[in-house]
């Protein structure tokens, strides 16, 4: 069976919604009822208490229907027992509302008696839900409401079996059950009295059950439409009716009345809707059976004691009489000869009689139609009552009998109120008049129903006739107003006086009597002492009569023919100056006189030039507490007939017509520069003499004091919308303030309007103290005056202009107050001085009779708690803090339940308060949006347990909105909104903990849930629902940035959370979850297996999330069609919309609630025409008809154009925030998630793949595109991370040698498709440079991918040794992965090479024109494509296209300047080392020839002149970096590694030098490059000074390119001035003079890894030497001495050269390194093949001794420990190769240089007579120079002569022979 709830929402979405039901909804409908059926035939019955239950609830363990045993405890059996006492219900059912109410609200915790409360109060709502859903489906067959005729059949047919099963007997019985004292009804003296409704709100059951009851009535009703009522359901409900009406005896309470109405309309609808549906053929229900007439008639006819039951009968009687007419009618048509007939004439006649004496149309009058319970009943209701009173009155008034009844009626009035006096025949109402006010009444809101009413027209006819009296013409001419009130009553009244149908009565006679009496009064002050003559009362009232005709006529008749009907309306004025006339007849005169304002403009300003002619003067003088004197004579004005005649009789008609007329005549201004000074008076007039003092007034009538308040308030109103504050304002509020300290009062020319209202309510004077008056009775207040007072309406219009006037006080305070103070202050400052004050007017959100009020409510909360920032501790001390929160919360549930679209957001009150909660987040707590969701304000925000369930809030209702999702054409704001609060909770510091806690509950399953249901649900179409389109594209993108927010942010140390992201992850990437332990990491997500085989087929969430937003976006220029263009007005459309100063405050765009620039075309169009003057009287109407309707045809053209403009600018902006929220959800996946993932190198090609081939759509728009690539850059990123990432296994814990040489990387396929998708983007037509930045630098990641299949982190040497001992190493070939390799770089090069041309031309674009980031990108780019070139092909475009030449112009004229540290130059300086890149990788990539292709261009001439290498730094490069402050230091780096890249040129370009014969000096490339060197002596000399102990790696990767440099070059060069290779010696004297340990022992080193590239940079650099000295022994035949105290006589002074005894010690230390490096790379290669047999705590020994920083967690398990010191092992191993690869060879040069040495005979004879010169004046010592070296050689050969190969992993055999040759020579001199 389906719940009421369930059968409620689904009645409500079929049938009241803005569309027709879908097809699938009138299915669901369907089945809802026929499943509903038993519970609407027996509705509200329930089973009764059973002692046997009560037993088993007693018994504490009860089984419910589908369920598992109970336990209660007793607790839960007391309040089972009570709520079955109380309300009468079986027990087992009370234990099923207790479980109900835990589900709803949760009871753990709660009072006994709330829980019953709780629990009673669900019961009332699920009773509630039933009848409801019952009334909406007798409504909707009752009701045309445009519905299927084919689904209102079908409803009816179900309503008809249940009505003639007995539902319509139920609802009568249920009627008077409910009233009674008892369990079942209104409860018993011992029941609990209060429930808590759905919100939680504590409610009275009495109120309950009468609520029901007004329901039942209201079904009642409908039901008698759907199947005709017998003759039992009529005397039933007679009778209730009879008990119904007795209790309104001295009762004032709504609600019993709108029951009594029912009950009477409910026999009123059954009499006329029973005869008319009579026919000759189809009988009457009622009266088929002459002794139910006769029967029923005696019951009605006989007569009540109780005044108030006899009208109500006499009603009844009215009903029965027209029944028996239009019955006897039909018998009479159907037999010749009826035998009743007498009887029911006699039975007509006697009813008639009474009704006509007992004047039951005054009874209808006063106590039915007009009464405040009648006119504020269901509207739906009412529409029903008045049409059957319409059926009523016409079937009374067309029968003969009636009509007769009615003359005589008439005769006796006339009779009767010609002879009587005027004050006689006021006590007691003639039945004539009554019935002529009665048909007024019935037709004034439904005028429709006049429409070919025949019948009313003739008694219109009849009763025009023969008035004698002004009573009977009073109440003739109030009916023709009634009549006027629709287009065709207007006519046929305007005809109807016009015409001379009646002879006394017509338009003439109206305008006749105004003239006479204007006419006698004039010639009554012309004559000297005469008195006005008096005016007759009688005229006085048929002069308002005829007005008020006139009045409705012009109100609702055609402008045109109004013109025509009254040409002249100056008679109405002349009437107004005259003291004698009474105030109502000049109420009267300006009401009518307003109604003509609106007709045109001229008719407007008639109507100014005659009042201003005719009517009483504004004469304002001092105001009060002025403490001026008063004005010395009395002038008879508007103020004197307020305060002197009006006041005295307590009516105000004069005053309030006057301010009424003064409203309308300004509103219709449009000229607004005297900002109001012309209005000045009026406003001094209604601000001093009329809302001043009006709470002090004495009124005859409430009504009319709260007309006078909405007239004053709407005036004040239109004052402050119409005009502006500008700066002037500022200053004059202080000039007026000096002056006022003199004159007491500032001059009335001086005052605006506007200025002084603002002054007055922010200085909290008459307005703002009245208005308060007005407001701080309370919303209660105003909910029972609008309920039970006939001025409620007026009262409820005072309250919303007061809420306004403050909205808009607030609007224009700030701009002020800064200026005004300390006089005058904000109004919130004024409103703080009083909490009420701001309690009252926060607590009208509870108002939900009218919208609009809410709205202001919610909008002063807004604006409020923008201001105060003690606000919510206010509110908490005032107690109010409680009701509020339910307020809210119960507001946004009604609007969610809404069924009719609310166009216009910003009157929305779901969107307000959504609104007001999202700005609200952000402020300091504890602010408003944590006191309405319910957060806990008594400890810190933060550490708050959202229960929802528990407490009644917005959380829960936004909540229930956004699991529900229901009516999405109504409520889609509310969804996008919800969704957006929820983000930003989840976004805010304070709040995220909690709010993200309760969304990842079970209990909610939030984010998968709405994955599915809202994130790939299909886009409504932008034809039919744009709107929809545009908030469901916000919707998901709201929903995908929540997901990245838990993905992100979520703790998965808790369990929910840890859940809610691996279900996330499940759900967007199409996989299973399967746990291996506790962590996130260990629940290793996978494909299905029944997926694994069809994921080509089908695509996860994430791309089908894609594929939604995917789409062309809809057009947004500001072009407009050419139609409007090509109109005469159209460049005015144009100037207005592209005009700059149109879009600040004021003009034509506005911001939306989402941020969107729109146009508002309200504002358009008033500019347009405003533009086109058409309010300058001289131009009006433009000159000629044919110019005005081709303005309003261009504004129309305009306003379709701006329409779809703002729906496709929307449409656009949400379309880029859906793909936003895709994006941040899809990185955060990958960046932080996508471990938990199998195969996650094919969900991120996918990602990536599907990101491209967005980007690339000629759909895809430029911002889209920026997006989708930033997304692709991720996937890249992530991918070339997941190439090393330990591999993961589901229960390995080792870890092999393959894991760390085969990197996981995409097939070559892949890779391709990738690069070709991406090569597309690149060329799309709508392009960018911030979009090809991101394109190029995908394009650099993804070379990068694809440069190294195997870790490079791992060398190849060692990758040779990991593969001996490998089992499976047959699988692995390595010159197989090298070919693939050299395969993917082909395929890569053809595919870059197809559109080469266009690529290359953007590429050089932006490498030339673009900005220094596009430049410095760009240039990498080529560098890339160079590096893919197998064919020269991009070198020869770069040559062709002379881009090589322009790039070495661009470093040549370089601008940077030396010490400028701008963010322009410092890119400079980036851009220029992109440059130098690119030059270095065509001398490297190509060699020689590429070389020579630079140099040929001039290269070294251009770089020579480059300004970065021309700076003054005086000392150390490192030295002098450190003295400068942070930007100084990133400045000098800067140049230094610009200086090290032009190094790095100049060194590739000496490998030209190779080639060159070693004795032609005349060689250009030496000779450039010496030039070179001597150009920049200083720098070179510079660098080969710098201490190599103390250098950084930049300094000494500079000196290893110095040295490289001049050891290729500077030998060519004979001169010796510069000093270059005396720095060269003096850096191998002191580098070969330190041991192995010494040589890396810097300070400069801090770890491990450092210090082994520093010792491997260390050798590099004496390699270099050792090179450059063996170059020199060999080609120039450099001798050195034998040891340092021998000198050399030869060498030129200053130059000391290395001796062959520091060559033997630096000898000795290479060979020390190189035994230390063979041991530490053989001990590493061992722990290596042994690592899976080391535990847990050796391995991370190891990690530590490998390196220093955390490269683990303590999270992570065995296998990646494993991993990771494994690859750290292997890189230390492969830093071991080097450098054992690096020292052989820098001992061969060692060792060769000894060798030429002693193999030189001439050498030794020289050295000998050295020696011996030296031993005459030396120790003997001397002369054991050449044995003590040889010596010292011989032990360091040894040591060499013991390496081995398999230590080393290097072939040994050459390097052993020279150490064997140099050992022998040695043996040999050693022997001499």
């Amino acid at each position: 069976m389906v719940s009421s709830k369930q059968l409620l929402s689904t009645i409500e979405s079929a049938l009241l919604g803005p569309t027709p039901p879908a097809p699938s909804q009138r299915i669901e409908l369907m089945l809802a009822i026929r499943h509903s059926l038993p519970s609407l035939r027996s509705l509200l019955s329930y089973p009764p208490p059973k002692p046997s239950d009560r037993a088993q609830v007693q018994s504490k363990e009860v089984r419910l229907p589908d369920s598992s045993p109970i336990s209660l405890d007793d607790q839960d059996v007391q309040i089972s027992l009570k709520l079955s006492d109380d309300l009468y219900l079986n027990e087992i059912d009370c234990v099923r509302l207790l479980v109900y109410a835990n589900q709803e609200w949760g009871l753990l915790g709660r009072d006994p008696s709330e829980i019953f409360r709780l629990a009673a109060g669900l019961w009332y709502t699920e009773r509630r839900d039933l009848m409801t859903a019952l009334y909406t489906l007798l409504r909707a067959v009752v009701l045309d409401q445009g519905l299927d005729a084919d689904l209102v059949a079908d409803i009816q047919k179900y309503l008809e079996d249940l009505i003639n099963s007995g539902l319509r007997e139920r609802l009568i019985s249920l009627i008077k059950e409910l009233n009674r004292e008892e369990p079942s009804g209104l409860g018993g003296p011992q029941s609990e009295q209060y429930v808590l409704d759905s919100r939680g709100a504590l409610v009275e059951r009495r109120a309950v059950v009468c609520r029901e009851r007004l329901i039942l009535g209201h079904c009642l009703v409908l039901s008698i439409l759907v199947v005709r009522a017998g003759p039992k359901d009529v005397k039933d409900v007679l009778s209730i009716l009879r008990d119904s009406a007795v209790e309104l005896n001295g009762s004032n309470d709504t609600i019993k009345h709108q029951i009594t109405c029912s009950l009477l309309f409910s026999l009123v609808i059954a009499f006329i809707s029973d005869a008319l549906s009579a026919a000759p053929d189809k009988a009457s229900v009622l009266s088929h059976d002459a002794s139910f007439r006769h029967e029923f008639h005696e019951t009605v006819i006989a007569s009540a004691s109780d005044p108030t039951v006899e009208g109500f009968i006499d009603c009844v009687r009215l009903a029965w009489a027209v029944h028996v007419m239009l019955i006897q009618d039909a018998i009479d048509a159907r037999q010749t000869v009826s035998s009743s007939s007498s009887i029911d004439l006699r039975n007509i006649f006697s009813c008639l009689e009474i009704i006509f004496s007992n004047n039951v149309f005054q009874f209808f009058l006063d106590k039915i139609l007009r009464t405040a319970a009648y006119q504020n009943d269901d509207e739906d209701m009412i529409y029903m009552y008045n049409a059957y009173l319409h059926k009523l009155i016409t079937c009374f008034l067309s029968h003969p009998l009636a009509r007769d009844k009615v003359k005589e009626t008439k005769d006796k009035a006339m009779t009767a109120l010609s002879t009587h006096s005027p004050q006689a025949a006021e006590t007691v109402p003639q039945p004539f008049v009554s019935l002529l006010e009665f048909v007024s009444e019935i037709y004034q809101k439904e005028p429709e129903l006049l429409s070919g009413n025949d019948v009313l027209w003739t008694f219109v006819n009849f009763a025009g006739e023969d008035h004698t009296n002004f009573q009977t013409l009073v109440a003739f001419l109030k009916m023709l107003s009634t009549l006027a009130s629709s287009q065709e009553g207007a006519s046929k009244v305007f005809e109807l006086l016009q015409s001379k149908t009646f002879r006394s009565i017509g338009w003439s006679t109206l305008f006749d009597c105004l003239s006479i009496y204007e006419e006698k009064f004039k010639q009554s002050l012309q004559s000297a002492g005469a008195m006005l003559p008096e005016f007759q009362e009688g005229d006085a009232k048929a002069l308002v009569a005829y007005l008020n005709v006139l009045q409705k006529v012009v109100e609702n008749g055609t402008p045109i023919e109004i013109k025509n009907w009254f040409p002249d309306i100056e008679p109405l004025f002349k009437l107004l100056s005259y003291e004698n006339v009474p105030p109502y007849l000049k109420g009267a005169l300006r009401n009518t006189i307003a109604t003509f304002v609106r007709v045109s403009p001229a008719m407007k300003d008639s109507v100014w030039s005659y009042l201003e002619r005719y009517d009483l003067p504004v004469v304002v003088g001092p105001h009060s507490g002025s403490g001026s004197q008063p004005m010395a004579t009395q002038v008879y004005d508007m103020r004197f007939e307020l305060n002197e005649i009006e006041a005295r009789r307590e009516q105000y008609p004069s005053t309030i017509s006057f301010i009424n007329l003064l409203n309308t005549l300004i509103a219709e201004e449009r000229d607004v520069n005297d900002r109001g000074r012309r209005f000045i008076g009026i406003f001094r007039f209604i601000y001093d003499h009329v809302f001043g003092p009006f709470p002090q007034r004495a009124y005859a009538d409430p009504y009319e004091k709260w007309q006078l308040v909405v007239a004053c308030l709407e005036h004040f109103l239109m004052i402050l919308r119409m005009y502006d504050i500008n700066d002037e304002d500022v200053d004059s509020v202080e000039r007026q303030a000096q002056l006022s300290a003199v004159t007491q009062s500032a001059p009335l020319q001086m005052q605006l309007p506007v200025i002084e209202l603002l002054k007055d309510l922010m200085s909290g004077r008459t307005v703002f103290r009245n208005i308060m008056s007005i407001l701080l009775p309370g919303v209660n207040f105003l909910i029972s005056e609008r309920t039970n007072q006939i001025y409620g309406h007026l009262l409820e219009k005072a309250i919303l202009l007061s809420l306004q006037t403050i909205i808009s006080i607030f609007e224009k305070d700030l701009a002020v107050s800064d200026y005004w103070r300390p006089v005058y202050q904000p109004l919130d400052v004024i409103l703080s001085q009083d909490h009420n004050q701001i309690v009252a007017l926060l607590e009208y959100v509870r108002y939900d009779f009218q919208p609009q009020i809410q709205q202001c409510s919610i909008k002063i909360m807004s604006i409020l708690s923008s201001r105060m920032v003690g606000l919510v501790q206010l509110l908490l001390k005032s107690n109010a803090s409680s009701s509020l929160i339910e307020d809210y919360a119960a507001c946004l549930e009604l609007r969610s339940e809404e069924s009719q679209i609310i166009k216009n957001s910003s009157d929305d009150p779901g969107v307000l308060i959504l609104q007001l909660l999202i700005d609200n987040i952000s402020r300091p707590a504890p602010n408003i949006a944590h006191l309405l969701l319910k957060f806990d304000l008594d400890a810190p925000v933060e550490r708050t347990l959202l229960q929802p369930k528990f407490h009644y809030s917005c959380l829960k209702v936004i909540l229930d909105i956004l699991e529900k999702l229901s009516k999405p054409d109504i409520n889609s704001l509310l969804h996008e909104f919800g969704f957006q609060l929820l983000y930003e909770l989840c976004s805010d510091p304070l709040t995220s903990g909690p709010t993200m806690d309760l969304l990842s509950n079970k209990r909610y399953q939030f984010f998968v849930k709405h994955l599915d249901i809202v994130g790939v649900a299909p886009l409504p179409k932008r034809n039919g629902a744009q709107a929809l389109r545009i908030s469901s594209l916000h919707q998901r993108a709201w929903l995908l940035k929540l997901l990245a927010v838990e993905l992100h942010a979520g703790d998965v140390t808790i369990s929910s959370h840890r859940e809610a992201c691996q279900s996330i992850l499940a759900h967007l990437f199409g996989v299973d979850m399967i746990e291996c332990g506790t962590d996130f990491n260990s629940f290793i997500l996978q494909n299905s297996a029944e997926n694994t085989g069809t994921r080509t087929m089908s695509k996860s969430k994430a791309l089908e999330l894609l594929d939604v937003v995917q789409f062309r976006s809809p057009d947004t220029s500001m072009k407009h069609p050419q139609a409007i263009s090509n109109t005469k007005f159209g460049f005015l459309a144009e100037e207005i919309l592209g005009n700059p100063a149109t879009s600040g405050k004021g003009g034509i765009y506005y911001y939306s609630e989402r941020g969107d620039r729109l146009i508002d075309l309200a504002a358009l169009r008033d500019r347009l025409w405003q533009k086109c003057n058409l309010t300058n009287p001289q131009l009006s109407p433009i000159g000629t008809p044919v110019e005005l309707n081709e303005i309003k045809d261009t504004i129309e053209k305009l306003f379709r154009w701006g329409w779809k403009y703002n729906k496709n600018l929307e449409e656009q902006a949400a379309q880029l925030h859906m793909l936003t929220g895709w994006a941040q959800m899809v990185e955060v996946s990958a960046s932080r998630r996508i471990t938990a993932l199998e195969n996650r190198s094919e969900i991120l090609f996918q990602l990536l793949d599907a990101s491209l081939t967005a980007s690339a759509s000629p759909d895809c728009s430029l911002k889209m595109a920026i997006i989708l690539t930033q997304v692709a850059l991720t996937c890249m990123a992530k991918l070339r991370d997941e190439r090393f990432l330990c591999p993961g296994g589901l229960n390995s814990d080792t870890v092999t040698c393959l894991d760390i040489i085969m990197a996981k990387q995409l097939s070559n396929g892949a890779c391709n498709t990738i690069l070709f998708k991406l090569i597309m983007a690149v060329l799309r037509h709508e392009s960018s440079e911030a979009l090809r930045r991101r394109q190029y630098a995908l394009l650099l990641s993804y070379f990068q991918y694809c440069q190294h299949v195997l870790d490079p982190d791992v060398p190849t040497s060692i990758l040779q040794l990991l593969l001996l001992d490998e089992q499976s190493a047959e699988d692995l070939d390595l010159q197989k992965i090298d070919r693939e390799q050299a395969e993917l770089a082909r395929a890569n090069f053809s595919i870059v090479k197809k559109d080469a041309q266009a690529v290359l031309d953007l590429v050089i674009k932006d490498a030339t024109q673009g900005s220094e980031a596009g430049k410095t990108i760009s240039l990498y780019v080529l560098d890339a494509f160079l590096c893919i070139d197998h064919e020269k092909y991009f070198l020869s475009q770069l040559q062709s296209r002379g881009f090589l030449r322009s790039c070495l112009m661009s470093i040549n004229n370089l601008s940077y300047k030396d010490g400028a540290r701008s963010l322009d130059s410092l890119q400079q300086v980036i851009t220029l080392e992109a440059e130098f890149a690119l030059l270095l990788r065509i001398s490297h990539k190509y060699g020689k020839s590429g070389a020579q292709v630079l140099f040929s261009m001039g290269a070294l001439e251009h770089i020579a002149s480059c300004r970065a290498i021309n700076m003054q730094i005086k000392g150390s490069l490192r030295k002098v970096a450190a003295k400068f402050v942070r930007d100084s230091s990133v400045d000098v780096d800067k140049r230094r590694m610009i200086i090290a890249s032009i190094l790095r040129l100049v060194f590739s370009l000496t490998s030209l030098v190779d080639s060159s014969d070693f004795y032609e000096v005349k060689n250009k490339v030496v000779r450039e490059v010496i030039d070179f060197i001597k150009a920049h002596q200083f720098l070179f000399d510079q660098i080969l000074r710098e201490d190599v102990s103390e250098a950084d790696e930049l300094t000494r990767e500079q000196i290893n390119l110095v040295v490289g440099i001049l050891s290729k070059v500077w030998p060519y060069e004979e001169s010796g001035e510069y000093g270059f290779v005396q720095g060269l010696f003096a850096m191998m004297c002191a580098l070969f003079s330190h041991d192995s340990d010494s040589l890396v022992s810097v300070r400069s080193i801090h770890s491990l890894e450092n210090q082994r590239k520093s010792e491997l940079n260390t050798f590099r650099l004496c390699f270099s030497l050792s090179s450059y000295l063996y170059f020199l022994a060999t080609k120039k035949s450099l001798r050195l001495q034998v040891s340092d105290s021998s000198l050399d006589y030869h060498a030129p002074a200053g130059q000391q050269l290395p001796s062959l005894s520091l060559l033997g010690y630096f000898l000795s230390s290479v060979t020390t390194a190189l035994e230390r490096a063979a041991e530490e790379k053989s001990l590493v290669l061992n722990k290596i093949q042994d690592i899976n047999e080391l535990s847990r705590q050796e391995v991370d020994e190891i990690i530590s001794m490998c390196v220093q920083q955390d490269h683990i967690s303590s999270s992570d398990n065995i296998q990646k420990r494993r991993y990771i010191a494994m690859v750290e092992m292997c890189q230390i191993a492969g830093n071991r190769d080097q450098l054992i690869t690096l020292l052989l060879l820098l001992a061969e040069n060692v060792l060769n240089i000894v060798l030429i040495h002693f193999q030189d005979d001439s050498y030794l004879k020289e050295s000998c007579s050295a020696m011996k010169m030296i031993a005459s004046s030396s120790s003997a010592d001397s002369l054991e120079g050449i044995p003590l070296l040889c010596g010292k050689l011989i032990s360091i050969l040894e040591r060499l002569e013991f390496l081995s190969e398999d230590k080393t992993g290097h072939n040994l055999k050459v390097f052993h022979r020279l150490v064997n040759s140099l050992k022998e020579i040695t043996i040999q001199k050693l022997a001499l």
